[in-house]
């Protein structure tokens, strides 16, 4: 079965409560088994710019070369799949592009934007991150967080310096230590997950996370994952009902079926073109 028929995905962003305009961006592509999440930062509509510029760029690339090629198929030189390159090089590419126009057009001036990314292949997924935007996986009961936050904050409990409980209430929640467009370089963190059937993937702006504890977010997925459309809706409406103090914004995946990439060579030849 191919990737188009194996996930099911949802997505919704909503301003919040307190903020006028909304800038989060989200985009999904089933056929390409590409789901994105950025959340922007800068000026007025400047951070809604960065954020759009790092999906256009990110999405469009992966998603063309997908249709030529394998995201399984492994690079000579050290053996890593197509999709961890295709994943690093097109989130640099976006950090370019956003940071060139921040430092040529003065209204975008220190604009920039988080990303997480997942990239479904081979019941895998390739998951690329950079700031404080995360990608949760709900298996079985337990829900788990994929990402590790580029924050000051997250560096703060690394080091023992404060508590996951005391973390909650730091004003250092929104300090990120790495981001898309600030600087000329950026490195993307990425690691490769082997999924399951039933699995329920979450992306979310930290919108839903500092005003959502981790374990009602759990209770909410577990008791609606069978319906993907209102459980995006109750997560952003219970940031909303906690102060929705920011945008929120939400994609979710679930696995419903294998999608191993066919190995000889007759089937891969066939597979490329079901895509």
């Amino acid at each position: 079965m191919n990737v188009i028929q194996a996930l099911k995905t949802v997505s919704k962003t909503h301003p919040g409560m307190v903020r006028a305009h909304n800038e989060d961006s989200v985009s999904v592509d089933v056929a390409a088994g590409l789901v994105v999440l950025a959340d922007g930062m800068g000026g007025y509509n400047a951070g809604e710019v960065a954020s759009g510029i790092a999906i256009s760029v990110t999405t469009t690339e992966i998603a063309r070369r997908l249709k030529f090629e394998s995201a399984a198929a492994k690079a000579e030189k050290n053996g890593v799949d197509n999709a961890v390159t295709l994943l690093r090089n097109n989130i640099q590419k976006a950090n370019s592009s956003i940071y060139h126009a921040s430092q040529s057009q003065p209204q975008y001036a220190g604009m920039g934007t988080t990303i997480v990314a997942g990239l479904f292949y081979d019941n895998r997924v390739a998951v690329a991150h950079i700031g404080d935007s995360r990608m949760y996986r709900l298996r079985g009961e337990k829900l788990t967080t994929v990402t590790r936050d580029h924050s000051l904050l997250q560096e703060q409990i690394d080091s023992g310096l404060i508590s996951v409980e005391d973390a909650r209430f730091s004003k250092n929640k929104n300090l990120v230590t790495r981001a898309v467009g600030i600087d000329p370089n950026v490195e993307p963190e990425i690691h490769v997950y082997p999924v399951q059937i039933g699995d329920v993937y979450l992306l979310c702006s930290d919108g839903l996370n500092d005003m959502v504890e981790d374990a009602d977010i759990e209770s909410a997925l577990y008791a609606m994952q069978g319906n993907l459309p209102l459980a995006a809706e109750q997560l952003i409406q219970m940031a909303n009902d906690n102060g929705g103090r920011d945008n929120v914004s939400v994609i979710l995946v679930k696995i419903t079926a294998d999608f191993a990439e066919p190995k000889s060579w007759w089937a891969k030849f066939l597979h490329v073109f079901q895509k």
